[in-house]
C-alpha cells in the first residue's frame, strides 16, 4: 500500500487553501508515478468546502478534498490491518495450525456473519494444555492416561469455548495518545480495531504503539501554528508552499519551504508544475484559475504581481476559459448574499492573528453587491459580536469587499481602538467605513494592523 501524504490547507478554508491542495497533490502524484516511489499524496481540508470551490471542482468532475479534523496519530497508522480470523466454531487445532502457519500470537475469533467475537491466542491455548497437566500423577499410569485423553480432547475443542472476550475495542479514527496507556495497561495488551458492522478490521499491539509513526504532511497557503490542523506539532513536515509572512510552524529537519510574494498558493502550485516539466491538466489549471482569481479578486488586488496575471492568462488557455468572465462566475457561485447563513458571511473566510497577549479574527467577505450585504449589518454585528465573547477574541473585524467598486466595508466589533489606531479612521459608528482601494487582507489590513 501506497505511504499517504496529506497535503493541507489552514482552518476556515478558503478557495486558495483548498485548490492550492489539490493542485498540488496531483503534481507530486505524477511526479511519484514517474520517478517510481510508492507514495500517495492526498489533498484535504481543515473545514467545509467554500461554495465556489464546490462549484469550480463540480464543473471540472474533481473529488473534493478530504475532511479531517487533525493530523494527530491514529490508531489505523499503527494498527496491523486485516487480521486473520477464524470461526468460533472452528477447532482449537485449526487455530493452532493457524496460529503457526501465520506466526502471530492471536487470531480474531468471528461469529456466523463475520463480527468480532473474541480473541484466541497462543497463551489460551498454552494455558488449556497447563491446565491438562494439574491432576498429572507421575507414578500413576491411569493419571498420565487421563491428561493425554484430555490433551487429545482439547484438540477438537470449539474456539469459542476457549477464546478471550473481554478485549479492548477501537475505531480506527480514534487518536492514539489517547488510548495507548489503556492498551499497555490491559490483560492482553493488545486491541481489536472494529468497524461500524462490528467487524474486526486491524490489531493493535503494545509493540506497535512503542514507536508510533508519525503522520506526513504538506502545507499550502499557510505556515502559522494557530491556523494549522490540531497535531501538527507532532507531524512530520514535509513540505511548505506559502504566500503569507513566515511564522511559527517549525520542523525537527530541513524541508522545502517555498515562500514567494505573489497573490496565491495557487500561482506557486502552477510555477512548481512548469519547473517540474509537467503538463497540467485541463480540470487542473481551471481549479487553479479560479484559486488566483478569488485571492487576487479578479486580478485587482494590490497583492497581484505580474507573475500571477500571466499565470492566469496561460492556465485560462488550457482550460479553455476568458479570465475575466471565469473570474466572475467563480464569485458569483458563492450564491446569494441575502440568503447566505449568517455564521458562513461572516466566518467562512476568516483568519486569527496574535496581536500583542490577545488574538483577533479578521475576516472577509468579497461580494458583487454590497447593499445587499450592508442590509444585514444588524445581524452581521450581532454575530461579530457572539464570535468574540465566545472565542475570546480582542477584536473581530469583518472585511465586506465590493469586487466591481474596488473597495471595502470595514466593520469591527469588540476593542476597535487597534483598528482606529492601524488606518486613523473612527470605526465605530453605523454602516462601518469604507475604504477604496482596499482589497487584500494580508497586504492591505493584516499588516497595518499586525505592524
Amino acid at each position: 500500500m501506497p505511504k499517504p501524504v496529506i497535503v493541507v490547507g489552514h482552518k476556515n478554508p478558503d478557495n486558495d487553501s483548498i485548490c492550492a491542495a489539490v493542485g498540488y497533490a496531483c503534481l507530486k502524484n505524477q511526479l511519484a508515478k514517474r520517478n517510481g516511489t510508492d507514495e500517495a499524496f492526498v489533498p484535504a481540508r481543515l473545514g467545509a468546502l467554500p461554495p465556489e470551490s464546490s462549484w469550480v471542482l463540480a464543473e471540472n468532475k474533481m473529488e473534493e478534498p478530504r475532511l479531517i479534523s487533525h493530523v494527530h496519530t491514529r490508531i489505523s497508522d499503527v494498527m496491523t490491518p486485516d487480521p486473520i480470523s477464524i470461526s468460533m466454531d472452528a477447532s482449537m487445532l485449526e487455530a493452532g495450525r493457524q496460529l503457526r502457519k501465520h506466526n502471530i500470537r492471536s487470531l480474531v475469533v468471528t461469529d456466523g456473519e463475520g463480527r468480532f467475537r473474541g480473541l484466541i491466542s497462543t497463551r489460551a491455548i498454552a494455558e488449556r494444555y497447563i491446565a491438562a497437566t494439574d491432576e498429572l500423577d507421575e507414578e500413576s499410569p491411569a493419571s498420565s492416561m487421563a491428561v493425554a485423553t484430555s490433551l487429545i480432547e482439547s484438540l477438537s475443542q470449539k474456539v469459542g469455548e476457549l477464546m478471550f472476550e473481554n478485549v479492548m475495542q477501537l475505531e480506527a479514527e480514534e487518536v492514539l495518545h489517547d488510548v495507548v496507556d489503556d492498551i499497555i495497561a490491559s490483560e492482553l495488551r493488545e486491541a481489536v480495531v472494529l468497524d461500524e458492522a462490528g467487524r474486526a478490521i486491524g490489531i493493535v499491539t503494545r509493540s506497535d504503539v512503542a514507536t508510533p509513526p508519525k503522520r506526513r504532511v504538506i502545507l499550502v497557503d499557510h505556515n502559522e501554528v494557530r491556523q494549522a490542523a490540531a497535531g501538527i506539532e507532532e507531524a512530520n513536515v514535509l513540505e511548505i508552499i506559502d504566500h503569507h509572512r513566515v511564522a511559527d510552524i517549525s520542523t525537527a529537519s530541513p524541508i522545502k519551504f517555498i515562500n514567494r510574494p505573489i497573490g496565491s498558493s495557487a500561482s506557486i502550485v502552477a510555477l512548481e508544475f512548469a519547473e517540474a516539466g509537467v503538463d497540467i491538466p485541463k480540470d487542473v489549471a481551471a481549479v487553479l484559475l479560479s484559486a488566483i482569481l478569488t485571492d487576487t479578486v479578479i486580478l485587482k488586488s494590490p497583492t497581484t504581481t505580474q507573475v500571477d496575471r500571466d499565470l492566469a492568462e496561460k492556465l485560462a488557455v488550457a482550460a479553455g476559459v476568458d479570465v475575466t468572465e471565469f473570474g466572475l462566475s467563480v464569485f458569483r457561485a458563492r450564491g446569494g448574499d441575502a440568503d447566505m447563513p449568517i455564521e458562513e458571511l461572516v466566518e467562512a473566510d476568516s483568519k486569527e492573528f496574535a496581536v500583542g497577549d490577545g488574538t483577533i479574527l479578521i475576516a472577509q467577505h468579497e461580494t458583487v453587491d454590497l447593499s445587499v450585504v450592508m442590509d444585514r449589518e444588524e445581524e452581521i454585528r450581532e454575530h461579530m459580536r457572539s464570535i468574540g465573547k465566545n472565542k475570546g477574541y480582542q477584536t473581530v473585524v469583518l472585511m465586506v469587499t465590493d469586487i466591481l467598486a474596488e473597495g471595502t466595508q470595514l466593520l469591527a466589533e469588540g476593542d476597535r481602538k487597534v483598528v482606529n489606531r492601524a488606518f486613523g479612521i473612527d470605526c465605530t459608528g453605523e454602516g462601518g467605513t469604507w475604504m477604496p482601494g482596499v482589497l487584500s487582507r494580508k497586504k492591505q489590513v493584516a499588516a497595518r494592523i499586525l505592524g
